[in-house]
């Protein structure tokens, strides 16, 4: 498959899974989602609201790249998280609508990606200030990877509470050939 055509196709696998996602989480009263699990990020909140925050970082990263893709505007304007478990939404449905709204960005951005693209070498700070100069493309499958980590545990913490988000497989999606 094109490298391109994988990408896109793990943007709309992340806003499915999104929404599959956080429409379950939705039928949890507000005391389940902030409930400490013991996992990485606490809560269901907290791991929500963690890929969130991951999420903008890699994208306002990838914002600095010379193509200056236009659908990172939004995110360009953002303020950066200062740490990995900011919480940035307490309101659920406040996080909800920010959560479509950034799938919407990423869809829009692998649309504008082209091969030269992704073999670009990206430099960035990680949050401790340790400098890094990576292949473009391949951060970006960090990024997809990184919420499909979480969400996994998010799905786990869903079903410690007693909801089941339903099949969470990329293969749900993918085209028959």
């Amino acid at each position: 498959m094109d490298p391109l055509r994988h990408i896109q196709l793990m943007a709309q696998y992340n806003q499915w899974m999104n929404a599959k996602l956080y429409e379950t989480a939705g039928k949890l009263p507000r005391e389940e989602l902030e409930k400490e699990r013991g996992a990485f990020f606490g809560s269901l909140l907290g791991t929500l609201n963690h890929i969130m925050v991951t999420d903008i970082i890699w994208l306002k990263r990838m914002a600095a790249h010379p193509a200056a893709h236009r659908s990172l505007d939004p995110v360009r304007l953002r303020a950066s998280p200062s740490a990995l478990n900011e919480i940035l939404y307490r309101d659920f449905a406040e996080l909800s609508d920010a959560r479509k709204n950034l799938d919407q960005t990423l869809l829009s951005w692998t649309t504008e990606l082209s091969h030269a693209d992704l073999d670009h070498a990206l430099e960035y700070r990680n949050m401790k200030g340790v400098p890094a100069r990576k292949l473009f493309g391949t951060l970006v499958l960090n990024l997809f990877n990184h919420q499909t980590h979480h969400r996994g545990q998010a799905t786990t913490l869903l079903y410690q509470a007693g909801l089941d988000v339903g099949v969470t497989d990329l293969l749900a999606i993918i085209p028959e050939a």
